[in-house]
């Protein structure tokens, strides 16, 4: 178990144990839940077809990517070969053809895989859906089963609004600036 998951299961059992009194206080024992955020992944029918969609759409953006460097790698050979026989204004044509190319290469790397490129927007629209779907499965399925708190790896998903105490802090925020 790597150390991260180490740390949220630890502030994971902190916070169930500070949870604990109040949810005693209030409706009797504290019922916890987790959701196993891997298995939904894995299971969840719906999370498998746009992990393929993707991989799909990834792979064509990878085989563009590639066309585009392997045929800026033949001009670089071709030009090395020749760059003995030509002239300096051939030259210079040649290698901002080449500084073309390779331009064209970084923007369409970049337009596709840098951050906000077409991956990420892909992967964004494919996966948004399918997250606010479980979150509003996990939600019905604990409000129905009586669940008080539900976490996942990751942290919180589910909480009784009955915990928030938002008020009472901004309450005591408020206390203090006077």
């Amino acid at each position: 178990m790597n150390i991260h998951k180490l740390i949220v299961l630890g502030v994971l059992a902190i916070g169930a144990t500070m949870i604990a009194p109040l949810a005693m206080a209030q409706s009797g024992p504290l019922k916890i839940g987790y959701v196993s955020n891997k298995r939904i992944q894995e299971e969840y029918k719906a999370f498998q077809k746009a992990d393929t969609t993707f991989s799909i759409e990834n792979r064509a953006w990878e085989e563009e990517a590639n066309t585009k460097q392997t045929e800026l790698q033949q001009m670089l050979e071709d030009y090395d070969k020749q760059k003995l026989i030509l002239s300096e204004d051939k030259k210079r044509e040649r290698e901002a053809t080449l500084r073309a190319k390779k331009d064209a290469l970084d923007t369409y790397v970049k337009s596709v895989f840098g951050p906000g490129g077409q991956a990420e927007q892909k992967q964004k629209m494919l996966i948004d859906p399918l997250i606010e779907s479980v979150r509003k499965a996990i939600t019905a399925v604990s409000v129905e089963n009586g669940y008080d708190v539900v976490y996942t790896l990751e942290g919180l998903a589910f909480i009784k609004d009955t915990y928030d105490i938002t008020d009472k802090v901004l309450e005591y925020l408020a206390r203090q600036e006077q």
